[in-house]
C-alpha cells in the first residue's frame, strides 16, 4: 500500500513539474503594412491624361500643379507641368539637381531610366534610399513640348525603415502614372 501511495504521489509530482512553460526569449518583431491594390482611375488636364490609383485623392492645386493624396499613409505625389519652349536641357538638369540635393541625406539615389518611343515618353525615375525627404522623384517629357515631374512626400519625420513599405508602393504608383501617361496635341 505504501509502494502505491508513493508511485502516486511520485507521477502526480512528475506530472506538476513537467508541465512548466519553459521561458524562451521572443525575437523582434517588425511591423507588417501592407496596402491594397486600388483600381484604376483616370486624370485629364488639357495636356496629359494618366491612370492613378483610385484609393488616392487626385485635386489641381494651381494651373500646373496637382496633388496625388494618399490619406492613409499621410503621403502624396506632387506634380508639376511645364511647357518646353526651347528649354528642355535647363528643365532635365533642374529636375536632376532637385533629386540630387536629397544626396546629403540619402544613403543612395538609384536613378532609373523610362523610354517608351511609341507614346513619346521619355525620363527617369529616381529612387532615394535613406532618411531623405522625399523618397522617390520623377521627370517625363516628349521633349518637345511637354515637361512633368513629380515627388513623394509624406506628412511626418522621414524614417526610411518605417515608411518603406508605403514608399515602395507609391513608386510602383509612380511607375502606372509614367506607363500610362499620354500627351495631348
Amino acid at each position: 500500500m505504501k509502494f502505491k501511495l508513493f508511485l502516486g504521489l511520485f507521477m502526480l509530482a512528475l506530472f506538476v513539474l513537467s508541465c512548466q512553460d519553459e521561458q524562451i526569449p521572443k525575437p523582434k518583431a517588425k511591423m507588417r503594412l501592407e496596402y491594397p491594390q486600388g483600381k484604376l482611375a483616370d486624370l485629364e488636364t488639357e495636356n496629359f491624361s494618366f491612370k492613378y490609383n483610385q484609393l488616392a485623392n487626385a485635386e489641381l492645386n494651381s494651373d500646373k500643379a496637382y496633388t496625388i493624396s494618399y490619406p492613409d499613409m499621410k503621403g502624396a505625389i506632387f506634380l508639376s507641368y511645364k511647357k518646353v519652349d526651347g528649354n528642355l536641357d535647363k528643365l532635365i538638369h533642374d529636375s536632376k539637381r532637385l533629386s540630387y540635393e536629397h544626396a546629403a541625406k540619402a544613403d543612395n539615389i538609384v536613378e532609373q531610366p523610362y523610354v517608351n518611343p511609341d507614346a513619346r515618353v521619355f525620363g527617369a525615375l529616381f529612387e532615394v534610399q535613406g532618411n531623405a525627404a522625399s523618397q522617390s522623384q520623377f521627370f517625363v517629357t516628349d521633349s518637345t513640348e511637354h515637361f512633368l515631374t513629380g515627388s513623394v512626400y509624406f506628412y511626418t519625420k522621414p524614417n526610411y525603415d518605417s515608411i518603406l513599405p508605403a514608399a515602395s508602393y507609391l513608386q510602383n504608383d509612380i511607375r502606372g502614372i509614367i506607363e500610362t501617361l499620354r500627351w495631348k496635341k
